[in-house]
């Protein structure tokens, strides 16, 4: 009787776990626009600011080996959700050579900065990687 009480229980907590998954998940994949000394940009939903790279054509990542290592892609296993102040006609994806899914915005593909502390800026109109990595203002535009 004790042994079916323990997998039961197991089965509960695994379950529990799966939703705990999806709903970070869920948190990851929201974009969200908050105030920084280069006014409202676009930040993913671990709260680190969010990159454009100017020698990406539209809709299309051509960061891939140390530039990628440097500048993770923001990628999602569920579609992006717009948060406050994010324009969801402007969010979209792209498919990466690598197979993942990189989230877009206004075309541009986006990307973290392996160096930014949550909330922080800290490589805005950096040139690297052969363009500029600019942040992304709500109506799509980037800040220069």
């Amino acid at each position: 009787m004790s042994k079916v009480l323990l997998v039961v229980v197991a089965v509960l907590l695994t379950a529990g776990a799966g939703a705990a998954s999806a709903s970070d998940q869920a948190s990851r994949s929201t974009l969200t626009v908050r105030t920084s000394t280069y006014g409202k940009i676009l930040f993913g939903g671990g709260g680190r600011a969010l990159y454009a790279f100017t020698k990406d054509p539209r809709r299309r990542s051509v960061c891939s080996g140390g530039c990628a290592k440097a500048w993770p892609p923001y990628l999602v296993t569920t579609r992006p959700k717009a948060g406050t102040g994010v324009k969801a006609s402007l969010l979209g994806t792209t498919k990466r050579p690598d197979g993942g899914t990189q989230v877009t915005y206004n075309g541009r593909p986006l990307y973290f900065y392996v160096g930014d502390p949550v909330g922080q800026v800290r490589c805005q109109n950096v040139s690297e990687f052969g363009g500029l990595w600019l942040v992304v203002r709500p109506n799509g535009l980037l800040v220069r």
